[in-house]
């Protein structure tokens, strides 16, 4: 059973994710709060798969919150996705970085959001590659010089490579496409590298990419 957290101010938005979430038969809605602090609360009480958290909430933000739950190492398994109005909302950058494991808009159709937070508790990324690329042009324009990345050094060359081609905002589909490998190959590279990197997800990958320098400003092609 997939536990989930609710996290938004707004109580319709809450009873339609609840009236959708609970009606599957993996999955249940373990709590809801209407604000950051409530969500941390919950959330480090319940321990649940999933937290579904609003960028913007009274008290403490969605992205504080985030940053609370992806930085305590007791609750390393708790995943994030991000609930947003817009698809190109200014603080989804910030919500990646912060650890989140992608982000939803609110209006999204309701197999989609059931996709997503089973996506999610499997160790995928919640990023389309349209969306993907979005962020890594985003991370092209504020990047600082690159530093290099704790771990970086123990990856293979085909992992490196592999990582490389996540940053870009591959999937490993298209990266099976692109190194003449299976899907389940590319998906083995991209997961030893996540393990050997201590890298949450997909989405943190791509933070890492482009923060080692492994991927560079340029390479959206």
């Amino acid at each position: 059973m997939i536990r989930v957290v609710l996290a938004d101010d707004q109580l319709l938005v809450r009873a339609g994710f609840r009236a959708l979430l609970d009606a599957q038969p993996d999955i249940e809605v373990s709590g809801e709060a209407a604000d950051g602090e409530q969500a941390l609360t919950l959330v480090r009480e319940l321990r649940p798969d999933v937290v579904l958290m609003d960028i913007r909430m009274p008290r403490l933000d969605g992205l504080e919150a985030t940053r609370g739950i992806t930085g305590d190492p007791e609750l390393e398994k708790v995943r994030v996705v991000m609930l947003t109005t817009f698809e190109l909302d200014e603080y989804v950058f910030e919500a990646i970085r912060s650890g989140a494991s992608g982000f939803l808009v609110k209006d999204t159709e309701p197999d989609e959001l059931l996709r997503a937070v089973r996506a999610v508790v499997g160790g995928d990324a919640l990023l389309s590659p349209s969306v993907t690329r979005r962020l890594i042009a985003e991370f092209a324009a504020r990047s600082k010089a690159p530093a290099a990345a704790a771990g970086l050094e123990e990856l293979t060359e085909r992992e490196r490579e592999v990582m490389a081609l996540v940053g870009i905002g591959l999937s490993n589909e298209e990266i099976a496409r692109r190194l003449v490998v299976s899907p389940l190959t590319a998906k083995t590279h991209v997961s030893r590298a996540m393990v050997k990197l201590g890298a949450r997800d997909r989405a943190q990958l791509v933070v890492l990419a482009y923060e080692s320098g492994l991927v560079r400003p340029g390479w959206l092609g």
